[in-house]
């Protein structure tokens, strides 16, 4: 009898174990990886991260240099550059280029990224809540902020990801019987509120950047030399193979009228030789290429060059 009351509670706790587990499927990004480890960077633009609550605005706001626009902004380039899988680049015309790109009349070229992110704080709050006692007293400082960001793709001009997410800090101070600590507003909370809220948005924005695959373009082709833009920093290394594609043909879906490009043809590969260039945005590689179809060189914008799936 014994051993059945105390089967009967296992299943039971076991039961009530599982009831409350959840079970989430998280999407598993494109690493990028190579055999030899090395990971393929994005190049990522950040934009401007504007301050879209009233909190700070007062008679003399200058809202192109809002400290906590800035303050968000150097949260997320931190978080994304901790992450090895990028290159940040920080354009001071990017609000210009953005509305260009998705004008169209504006390339990844002029940009200079594959990916553009514009980010506003739009929520923030502060509040002070405490109890008192005979003997004791509680005080605690809360800040609450929410953050919007928006990743585009470059080559296409279209918002790739939108998302909102909430973070919170707070600071709790004691005494008793006078004895204890009393703080002022502690400054560092906004930066912990708006980091948390920005930490639940970058995994997505890292999964977005990295599922497709990373691509690049020719520089030059003729007799002397074949180049390829990247390099070193990018984590191009010599005798890397990769993709030669065309571009896809462009059609135009009647409901949303915007323009679809579909598959390229693959017409080859192209081999990393050596590398060379001074910053990531000078930086070339010479290649060897292979092809099953002679490359047009008065075209070459009609090609990409693709990591090898």
């Amino acid at each position: 009898m014994k051993k059945i009351v105390l089967l009967t509670l296992l299943l039971a706790i076991s039961y009530g174990v599982s009831a409350q587990r959840k079970v989430e499927v998280v999407e598993t990004p494109n690493q990028s990886i190579q055999e030899d480890g090395m990971v393929l960077k994005r190049k990522v633009a950040i934009g401007r991260f504007s301050n879209e609550t009233q909190y700070a605005k007062g008679i003399f706001y200058d809202k192109e240099n809002d400290p906590m626009g800035k303050q968000a902004l150097d949260i997320l380039s931190a978080k994304l550059a901790a992450s090895g899988k990028f290159l940040l680049l920080e354009r001071s015309d990017l609000a210009s280029l953005l509305e260009e790109c998705q004008k169209g009349q504006s390339t990844a070229s002029t940009i200079g990224a594959d990916y553009m992110i514009i980010g506003s704080i739009t929520e923030y709050g502060r509040k002070d809540t405490g109890k008192s006692g005979v003997f004791s007293s509680q005080k605690t400082q809360t800040v609450e902020a929410a953050v919007s960001i928006r990743l585009v793709d470059v080559s296409t001009g279209l918002i790739i990801y939108s998302d909102e997410a909430k973070g919170a800090a707070e600071l709790t101070t004691k005494t008793t019987m006078g004895v204890g600590g009393k703080a002022g507003f502690d400054a560092t909370l906004s930066d912990k509120a708006i980091s948390e809220a920005i930490g639940q948005l970058v995994e997505n924005i890292i999964n977005k950047c990295t599922n497709n695959a990373w691509k690049t373009y020719f520089l030059s082709y003729d007799a002397d030399a074949i180049l390829i833009a990247g390099g070193k920093s990018q984590g191009i290394k010599e005798g890397m193979t990769f993709s030669i594609m065309t571009k896809g043909k462009q059609v135009k879906n009647p409901q949303t009228g915007i323009m679809i490009t579909l598959p390229g043809k693959n017409v080859g590969t192209a081999k990393v030789i050596m590398s060379g260039g001074d910053t990531p945005e000078t930086e070339y590689s010479f290649v060897e290429v292979t092809t099953s179809e002679e490359i047009n060189a008065n075209n070459m914008g009609n090609y990409i060059i693709e990591e090898v799936k």
